[in-house]
């Protein structure tokens, strides 16, 4: 500790005074006194020599600690044309000294066993540090991948264990839907023509799973041990199955890792054995119609076990498929374990490195306890479904459901990839990147995108690296923006740890450069376009057929199923067989042929009569009766002296007029308005009531004219209201809405009309001077806080006394 102390003291000194050396003679006119002194000048570049030698060794220095490459300082001027990456390395050193800061201090946890556990772990397996470049294990295979096959993928299978079809039969080549020769499914019949076992539909008693820390799975690297676990699983009605993949350092994809479970044994297969063709003997179970299959998200594992195996799975139950059809709020695996056994899977390490030899104890606990679990969480999802599935209503069979996606996975194929550089289809076209990314290139942008794209699938392949390890795809699209010019621009665009572009820098220009000068520059979005149609066409033909294959041969209904009852509506016997409205419903003939009828459309609630022209025609012998209502009466002539008198009330009427004006009835009342019925007038009343109601009503009349009489008496001069014309007995108009004064001006109206009024007293005359407020409703709300209770001293807010 006391030696690193000292040499911490003697660098930072020897920092210190080389940065007030140079800040010294950065004051100082250096190309005048290199002028002056030719020695100083010589001087001056040897000491620069020196100190981009020494930079260039602590750069190389750093970046083999770090995940970046140095760049190389060639001159003073390199170091500007460079900073970039020199920034890089120091911002990865420091990175790397915050974390094991972090680790050191405890505020993260650290992913591998700290001391002598560490110590121990690493003489077990070796470490792949990321700078450092191992031999690929696929170099040792025994049938070493050929990235550049582009034809028809042959099966890697040399028999065929539980066919139906002979293997000879299933090899015959056929053209797909882009005129390419391919081959078939091998098990496509197999898979089509397979019914699940009764198992399935039946609910049963979930079968316990060991303890995870007290079971050991069995690692499977020989020949031998390969044989007695085949051996054993034969004997099993059910398997789980789950594999480990790694597609960063190849380019079609590494299967690395295999995992076998059965209820009573765990098994981990090493699929990177040179021999591992010899796993094909895994079809005698894999493909055995009796043994359940028990997969989580098999979509591509089915496919990665065709590439590099030769497997097929018969009988495939995919838990993915029935979560989803469950409605669970997670389809992942780590979610279903923690729903149904409370495990809790360390998914980081998901993307770990499979391709380590040997495995550590972390990575093959996580590997055993994806299938260890699996065949319970089976158990528990199957008896879910027979529970909310109703076996008599297809669209509510979810177990038939499930298995239909399950076989639909089952018969996926692979093909070997084909790079479209027209139309950029596929998973490893352009097109895909393109339509998600939100780009405005120029045509001539455009064309530089597809070269380089097209160049960068191709130097994968002959590096047999994947295409993102090659150069990720953010780095196309800035190439392609940018066009660079030269190897600077073009390095300061790559990424620092893109060291396959880096040593291939001129042949990458040459592609700019060819991409920019060549004749045909296609436009983005007519391409785009054009291409969007072609694929909805095709889904469309393709939509087509599916529909016209089903119509031609429907698929048998599973096992367990019934057809659906229907659904029966009994309607009873009409009331009438004639209507003074419609006339004769139903002759007697259609009457008896609607009797038998027992299913009608549910959606009618009402069942009408058929509107048909024989119904209203005379001439089919249906008669109507009559009714005396129906028929013609004949009027006579009456003179008109004696005819009744007419009511000369119009049905223009006045709002007063129907009882809205609260006046004095007078002894003499008009007859009852035509608005008002007899039943209104007659209800609940009797003659001696009416009687004491009049003589009140006279009383109260009585009072308020004596009342009224002594108010004009005091108002002589002014002219009657509307209100004191009715009282004696006027007639009152019609209220002009058109010229009548606005609301708001109603304290000038009233103000006009108070001229040659008595003087009253201050309080009457507020009241009349106030003016129409349209917000005086908002002033009924309840008011708020007070700003601040501010107390003063000695005195107090809270307690009063």
């Amino acid at each position: 500790m006391d030696s690193f102390k000292a040499l911490q003291d003697s660098i930072s000194a020897a920092l210190v005074s080389t940065t007030r050396s140079a800040t010294q003679l950065r004051g100082a006119d250096i190309p005048f006194q290199r002028s002056l002194n030719p020695a100083l000048g010589t001087a001056l570049d040897s000491q620069n020599a020196r100190l981009l030698e020494l930079a260039q060794r602590l750069l190389g220095n750093a970046a083999t600690s770090s995940d970046v490459v140095g760049p190389k300082l060639s001159d003073v001027e390199a170091i500007d044309g460079n900073w970039k990456g020199i920034v890089d390395i120091v911002d990865s050193l420091l990175e790397k000294a915050d974390i094991s800061l972090d680790e050191y201090t405890g505020v993260v946890k650290r992913l591998s066993p700290p001391g002598d556990q560490a110590a121990s772990a690493s003489k077990s397996r070796p470490a792949f540090p990321k700078n450092v470049h191992y031999p690929k294990p696929q170099l040792s295979f025994d049938n070493v991948p050929r990235n550049t096959e582009t034809g028809a993928f042959r099966p890697l299978i040399t028999s065929k264990p539980h066919a139906k079809v002979s293997m000879d039969q299933c090899l015959r080549l056929f053209k797909d839907k882009t005129g390419r020769d391919q081959y078939p499914h091998p098990y496509e019949t197999e898979i089509q023509s397979y019914e699940y076992p009764p198992s399935v539909y039946q609910e049963s008693e979930p079968q316990p799973y060991h303890s995870f820390d007290a079971t050991t799975a069995t690692y499977v690297d020989t020949p031998e041990a390969l044989a007695t676990m085949l051996a054993e699983l034969k004997t099993a009605k059910e398997i789980a199955i789950d594999l480990e993949h790694h597609d960063n350092r190849t380019y079609i994809g590494l299967l690395s890792l295999m995992q076998i479970s059965t209820r009573d044994k765990d098994w981990i297969v090493d699929t990177l054995q040179p021999w591992r063709r010899r796993l094909e003997c895994l079809n005698e179970v894999f493909a055995d119609p009796s043994i359940i299959k028990v997969l989580h998200g098999a979509y591509m594992d089915i496919v990665w076990l065709q590439r590099d195996l030769g497997l097929y799975v018969v009988g495939l139950f995919d838990t993915f498929h029935a979560a989803r059809s469950l409605g669970y709020p997670g389809a992942g695996l780590a979610y279903l374990l923690n729903r149904f056994t409370g495990f809790q899977a360390q998914k980081q390490y998901q993307l770990a490195d499979w391709r380590v030899r040997p495995l550590s104890n972390e990575l093959f606990k996580y590997a055993q306890a994806d299938t260890h679990f699996l065949l319970y969480v089976y158990d528990n999802m199957r008896n879910e479904l027979v529970r909310k599935s109703d076996f008599d209503d297809p669209e509510k069979n979810k177990v038939h459901d499930v298995l239909v996606k399950s076989q639909e996975t089952a018969l996926q194929r692979y093909e070997n990839p084909v790079y479209d550089m027209e139309n950029g289809l596929g998973p490893i076209g352009w097109y895909r990147p393109l339509s998600k990314t939100p780009v405005q290139y120029t045509p001539q942008q455009f064309s530089v995108f597809r070269e380089i794209h097209k160049w960068r699938d191709d130097v994968a392949r002959v590096e047999d690296e994947s295409t993102n390890f090659v150069m990720p795809n953010h780095t196309v699209f800035s190439i392609a923006r940018t066009m660079p010019k030269d190897g600077a621009e073009l390095t300061s665009v790559l990424p620092p740890n893109n060291h396959i572009p880096r040593t291939r820098v001129e042949e990458l220009l040459a592609v700019i450069r060819k991409a920019k000068d060549a004749d045909e520059q296609p436009d983005l979005i007519e391409t785009l376009k054009r291409i969007s149609e072609m694929e909805y066409a095709a889904r469309i033909a393709s939509r087509s057929a599916n529909v016209a294959v089903q119509s031609a041969a429907p698929k048998p209904a599973p096992a367990l199923q019934r057809p659906p009852p229907v659904a029966v509506l009994e309607t009873p016997d009409l009331r009438a067989l004639s209507s003074s409205f419609w006339g004769k419903l139903l002759s007697k003939g259609m009457a008896e042929q609607r009797r038998p009828m027992s299913t009608v459309s549910i959606n009618l609630a009402l069942p009408l009569p058929p509107l048909t022209a024989e119904i209203f025609s005379e001439a089919n012998g249906a008669e109507v009766e009559e009714s005396p209502s129906v028929g013609k009466t004949e009027h006579t002539f009456v003179p008109k002296d004696q005819r009744p008198a007419e009511d000369t009330r119009s049905d223009i009427f006045i709002v007063k007029q129907l009882g809205g004006h609260k006046r004095k009835r007078t002894e003499v009342d008009e007859a009852p308005h035509p608005f008002q019925t007899d039943e209104l007038m007659l209800e609940d009343t009797d003659a001696d009531n009416v009687q004491g109601q009049d003589e009140k009503a006279r009383e109260k009349a009585r009072k308020k004219a004596a009342k009224k009489a002594a108010k004009k008496q005091k108002s002589r001069d002014l002219p009657p209201t509307n209100e004191e014309a009715l009282d004696d007995g006027e007639e009152e108009p019609a209220f002009d809405y058109a010229n009548a004064p606005s609301v708001l001006r109603a304290q000038e109206v009233e103000a006009q009309r108070a001229k040659g009024k008595k003087k009253k007293d201050k309080k009457d005359r507020k009241k009349k001077d106030q003016a129409f407020n349209p917000y005086a409703a908002l002033q009924d709300a309840p008011k708020g806080l007070p700003r601040s209770q501010k107390e003063g001293p000695g005195k107090s807010k809270t307690f009063l006394s």
